[in-house]
């Protein structure tokens, strides 16, 4: 498991309704005179400037191809970003815009008429949801859906949402890293998920931009724009160039069985099937998840575990917290054995466990 685990956490990026104004400030920049003289190479001369129009080239045809896809959604009193998911009105979003709502408003890129919608489900394990328009206005484009396995590191990316409310804003990048697992915090209304496989990038990635689109140069939506790292030694700032997207492999298998079940009804996500809470040692330090319950039948109740065990490893990764006892699952597979390190009365036993689902 490639986890990340630096001293930054991540913060959901859902904008309050009532920050809606954003500051705007104009940069001027100056350029530094030397003697040098200027290159007279004219292959370099000519070639340069041809390379920067192809690539802006490039970029205006993305956004042209992309943008009319990717819609704004007022949630109570939130706003996030959606992606048109298909002809019939979809739209996939993160579960933490769409919060408690049922109904939803939503700005499509098809005219100035805001749409209502209705909550189709939501899936807050993986923090996504799917919602669906109650008419779907003439000429509604769906988004083309990428490949995971394609996804490589260096890739030039541009991130579509609205960002501080800004609507249909574009921002420009590259994935920086692939299958990083982070968690959510629940503050604030975050669902607290952790989820694996992140695509990581330097975007810039801001509040309103949850549910939006990652997409490559192809015009493909490669990941749903979901949590930026944040710094709590530069007071809760936001870390320049560290956001974070669902891959779309995960987007399409959650979304794909919301619209067919109404439900999600293969996760693919481990489970141990209980109910932990993180204990502490005898200097207050983090040390294990006390089991509150275990499921009858379920993965930790057939391979022995009780209430009151703690756990504290799991394969050979250390279980100090209720985080990062689900980081340590997110790997892995339903059906997969680990062995489950545990105190009982204070003595370390251990349990070969065959993993249940979510």
């Amino acid at each position: 498991m490639n986890a990340f685990h630096s001293r930054s956490r991540v913060r959901r990026l859902l904008l309050p309704l009532t920050a809606g104004v954003c500051a705007l400030a104009l940069v001027s920049g100056c350029s530094d005179a030397s003697s040098d003289s200027p290159s007279t190479d004219p292959t370099k001369s000519a070639s340069a400037p041809h390379a920067a129009s192809d690539l802006q080239s490039e970029y205006q045809a993305v956004i042209k191809n992309v943008l009319p896809s990717v819609v704004q959604i007022e949630a109570g009193n939130s706003l996030g970003s959606g992606v048109v998911y298909d002809s019939k009105g979809h739209i996939v979003t993160n579960a933490h815009v769409v919060g408690n709502e049922r109904t939803f408003k939503v700005t499509v890129a098809t005219g100035e008429k805001v749409e209502g919608a209705t909550l189709v489900a939501s899936y807050p394990e993986q923090d996504l949801a799917v919602i669906k328009l109650d008419t779907v206005p003439k000429g509604l484009k769906p988004a083309k859906f990428g490949d995971s396995d394609k996804v490589e590191v260096g890739q030039i990316v541009l991130a579509m949402g609205s960002p501080l409310g800004l609507s249909s804003s574009v921002t420009q990048g590259i994935v920086s890293a692939l299958g990083r697992t982070v968690s959510e915090s629940r503050a604030g209304g975050g669902s607290g998920a952790t989820i694996a496989n992140m695509v990581q990038t330097s975007a810039a990635i801001n509040p309103g931009n949850s549910g939006g689109a990652l997409v490559n140069l192809d015009s493909e939506v490669i990941g749903i724009p979901t949590l930026a790292a944040i710094d709590p030694q530069m007071g809760d700032t936001a870390a320049p160039g560290i956001g974070f997207a669902i891959p779309v492999s995960m987007v399409k298998t959650v979304a794909d069985q919301i619209i067919k079940s109404g439900r999600v009804t293969d996760s693919g996500r481990a489970a141990l099937n209980v109910v932990g809470r993180t204990v502490v040692d005898t200097n207050y330090q983090p040390a294990g998840v006390a089991l509150v319950s275990v499921t009858k039948g379920g993965a930790a109740d057939k391979a022995g575990l009780r209430v009151g065990d703690i756990i504290t490893k799991l394969g050979d990764l250390p279980v100090t917290t209720i985080t990062s006892l689900s980081e340590a699952l997110a790997s892995d597979k339903p059906g997969q054995k680990v062995t489950v390190t545990y105190l009982r009365n204070g003595a370390e036993k251990t349990a070969q466990v065959a993993l249940g689902e979510i």
